[in-house]
């Protein structure tokens, strides 16, 4: 079969182990809706939303507001009208934003102030964001909102829910945020029919697409405009994205990893459960037993039995890098849910009609998600930097024991010699691009904001290398396939792990030199992207 780039659509969603508690099957109890099994995947926001409803939505599901969610983004601008009403002075609402803090803006400019505060925020440049970025960003809005401590109208939330179900997809400029404020700004233009969306089609002016959805531009109220562009919906939902992928991406490491370990001839002694169990970690347990599980009954692991004392380390610990980065993984969701839990609007109104209270606080700095990015983004490029030393054992004869380069033939052909190179280049974008953004600072608005945490910046790159990280895997993958066709014809391959070869070999096949390698790799990066590595 000759190599293609394109594979069949894969069988599985490509956001998996999606948590049965906020999707489908509950929107009955929630949001008094009954559905067949048949329907959509929709994820009802009653309680706050955990990072894999957030990377549900973003993925093209339904997002639909429970009654609790509705009555409480109602009070809360009930709580701001009533603040507007009896003149309390409140950040962003009668006052202006940043260093103009302290100027008082009277009740008939508070719409004004909303609107001006959406185009100067506006200042995104690039390339815009892929869709599925973006929705995760208005999905992470809503549910800020939905806390009910932010004082839009329901209105306003509703066009946001309104055009995820339409497809009509705010264009956002990727880069110009310090934090949290032009991302959002982008996409609260199209709310009052200014900016452009995309969809399956093209791009489209907002005004057009309002009208094609039979919607007024909306007029935004006092404090609309501070709450549209606040808090930190943007690295929430970018965050949930990248935690979707690498959960993804740490299964196919510890799969591809294997290939390599057995092609190779590792010894299994290091992947013993009871040698692992002297070390104290959830993720290192888990990667042991995966690998254990995918190398049983090898017969090439079997001849080569205690050949050598220990096999390098970019072998015998993959238990402990991998382990490593699922230990980083758990603890960086974990900040990711409380953040999608916490209210992040400043300010934020509290209390009841007869006593409303607004505090002003630093709740839209996200520290803690940013920190969390930068520790996920260096756990990924680590695992990724170990896989092209993999890479690296499998292409040079003087260790794999494997023809040179996995070269078909002699010296008339290279094979896998400089896919090593594109993977020694990967790791070091990585290593660049790993470098934390949390320490970046920076001052800005005449010194009123004189500390700068770049969470949002923190999140996307964490995104590109984790793309990066799918590629160096991907070409991983085919050095060990390739691998495995040189192998002796006597010896076997575990049942887990020749199901995987089999599985790439039905759309790549063996190389030869015979077509330009880039489309292979091109082809076991989709592959990676969106196949069941078998967990």
């Amino acid at each position: 079969m000759l190599a293609s780039s394109v594979l069949p659509t894969p069988s599985i969603d490509p956001i998996h182990s999606i948590n049965p508690a906020v999707i489908g099957a509950d929107l009955s109890d929630c949001c008094g809706e009954e559905r067949s099994p048949a329907a959509v995947s929709s994820v009802c926001l009653d309680k706050p939303l955990d990072w894999r409803g957030v990377a549900q939505i973003a993925n093209g599901a339904r997002l639909v507001l429970s009654p609790s969610a509705r009555s409480r983004i109602d009070h809360a601008r009930a709580l701001v009208e009533q603040i507007v009403e009896r003149r309390i002075r409140a950040y962003g609402v009668n006052t202006g934003v940043g260093a103009l803090c302290d100027v008082v803006v009277s009740p008939s400019e508070q719409r004004a102030l909303s609107r001006n505060i959406l185009m100067s925020h506006s200042v995104g440049v690039g390339e815009p964001l892929r869709r599925e970025e973006t929705r995760a960003i208005i999905a992470a809005a809503v549910n800020n909102f939905a806390h009910g401590h932010s004082g839009v109208r329901l209105e306003l939330v509703e066009l946001l829910v309104t055009l995820l179900d339409s497809g009509l997809i705010p264009e956002v400029p990727a880069f110009g945020s310090v934090g949290y404020l032009s991302h959002m700004a982008h996409i609260a233009l199209v709310l009052i029919g200014e900016g452009f969306v995309r969809d399956d089609t093209g791009r489209m002016s907002a005004a057009g697409a309002l009208q094609r959805l039979a919607r007024e531009p909306l007029v935004l109220e006092a404090k609309e405009g501070l709450s549209v562009v606040n808090g930190t919906p943007c690295v929430t939902g970018l965050a949930s994205l990248a935690l979707a992928r690498t959960e993804r991406l740490l299964e196919w490491a510890d799969t591809i990893s294997a290939m390599s370990f057995e092609n190779l001839r590792g010894q299994a002694a290091a992947f013993d459960a009871d040698s692992l169990a002297l070390r104290i970690s959830p993720g290192l347990s888990l990667v042991g037993a995966h690998l254990r599980a995918l190398l049983a009954d090898s017969g090439i692991i079997a001849a080569s039995f205690g050949r050598k004392t220990q096999d390098p380390l970019s072998l015998r610990t993959i238990p402990h890098v991998h382990g490593a980065a699922r230990d980083v993984f758990a603890t960086t969701a974990e900040v990711v849910n409380r953040e999608l839990a916490s209210v992040t609007d400043n300010p934020v109104v509290a209390g009841t009609l007869a006593s409303p209270r607004v505090f002003s606080q630093a709740h839209a700095v996200g520290a803690s998600i940013g920190l969390a990015m930068d520790s996920l983004s260096t756990a990924v490029a680590e695992v990724a930097a170990m896989a092209e030393r993999r890479i690296d054992r499998l292409v040079n004869p003087l260790v794999s024991g494997l023809p040179a380069f996995l070269a078909d033939g002699g010296g008339t052909c290279s094979g896998f010699m400089i896919a090593q190179y594109t993977a020694a280049s990967l790791v070091a974008h990585n290593r660049r691009l790993a470098m934390p953004a949390s320490l970046d600072g920076g001052i800005t608005s005449g010194l009123q904001e004189d500390h700068l945490c770049h969470a949002t910046p923190a999140a996307l790159k964490a995104l590109e290398i984790i793309a990066n990280a799918e590629r160096i895997l991907a070409i991983e993958l085919l050095a060990a396939a390739q691998a495995y066709d040189l192998q002796p014809a006597d010896l076997s391959r575990a049942p887990k792990t020749d199901a995987i070869y089999r599985s790439v070999r039905a759309v790549i096949s063996q190389y030869r030199d015979d077509r330009p390698l880039a489309g292979d790799i091109a082809a076991a990066w989709a592959f990676v992207h969106e196949a069941n590595p078998g967990f």
